[in-house]
């Protein structure tokens, strides 16, 4: 019956260290039968087939090895946008929500603004954009299995979001100086040497979605660098952020000619993200990476 295989699951989960053992379990025997939680309340007598007790069987044992429950479900929420995920692509987190939240504070009095999300990954972001400010968005990721999953979410959410399969570091020059009144960063951050001692269930996800360079401020000093002059005066530049790095990345910008920087902290008190508006334009002498 439901209830028995849900009490089965949850015990096995909750026996292998995993945290969250209730909701995973719910979540994993709505994979399996299709029913959401009211309805496996609603229908706990209801019995399984052996077909489904083997999948959840299997779909549990694999969850005790760390491997994400996003990947298992094969699909994941952000901001209440449905996105498919899998091996190959970054997991979206509720953290980016405080990126995206600035975003949006932003493009309030923005109609219509042409926006740039570089490093899209699933493109959780993108979507966000263009779904609550109605914002022209181009998505921008290199890894060609990240891209599989972008280019999936824009056509599952019926999104006018445009794929751009290129590397970050290099394509600025194919967007003018001055044409963008948005761009949107959520990059490689984590330092090197710490990859080897993330949380288990995060050396499954990509590593080059992860892998920020010594100090992880890679992408942060390549981004500033190549693209402060893709937008227009008063555009703005935002980051999500990884933990003590605010002031190095408001520095970045600062000397770029950004002003009115800001950060906002997550739910832990971390501050995860960074806003800085372009008043004057970059340094004519530091150019696009080649």
């Amino acid at each position: 019956m439901l209830k028995d295989a849900y009490r089965a699951c949850r015990e096995r989960l909750k026996a292998g260290g995993i945290e969250a053992a209730d909701f995973e379990a719910r979540c994993l025997l709505e994979h399996v039968t299709g029913m959401n939680r009211a309805a496996q309340l609603a229908h706990g007598e209801k019995a399984l087939s052996e077909a489904q007790k083997a999948l959840l069987i299997s779909l549990t044992e694999k969850r005790l090895t760390r491997y994400p429950l996003q990947y298992l479900l094969g699909s994941w929420e952000f901001m209440g946008i449905p996105l498919t995920v899998g091996e190959g692509v970054l997991i979206p987190r509720d953290d980016t929500e405080v990126c995206v939240s600035l975003c949006l504070d932003y493009l309030k009095q923005k109609p219509h603004a042409r926006a740039a999300d570089l490093c899209a990954g699933s493109g959780a972001i993108a979507l966000a954009l263009e779904k609550f400010a109605k914002a022209d968005v181009t998505a921008i990721e290199l890894s060609g299995k990240a891209f599989y999953f972008l280019e999936k979410n824009i056509a599952d959410n019926h999104s006018t979001v445009n794929a751009k399969k290129a590397d970050v570091l290099t394509c600025c020059g194919d967007f003018a100086d001055g044409s963008l009144d948005l761009l949107v960063s959520n990059p490689p951050y984590i330092p090197h040497r710490e990859l080897a001692g993330l949380q288990a269930e995060v050396r499954f996800e990509p590593e080059m979605a992860l892998d920020g360079g010594v100090d992880g401020l890679d992408f942060y000093r390549a981004i500033v660098r190549c693209w402060s002059k893709k937008l227009k005066p008063g555009g703005a530049m935002v980051f999500e952020l990884g933990e003590e790095q605010a002031g190095e990345v408001a520095a970045m910008m600062k000397a770029q000619g950004f002003s009115g920087i800001r950060t906002e902290q997550d739910f832990g008190g971390c501050e995860r993200a960074i806003i800085g508006q372009r008043d004057a334009a970059p340094n004519s002498r530091i150019e696009c990476l080649k």
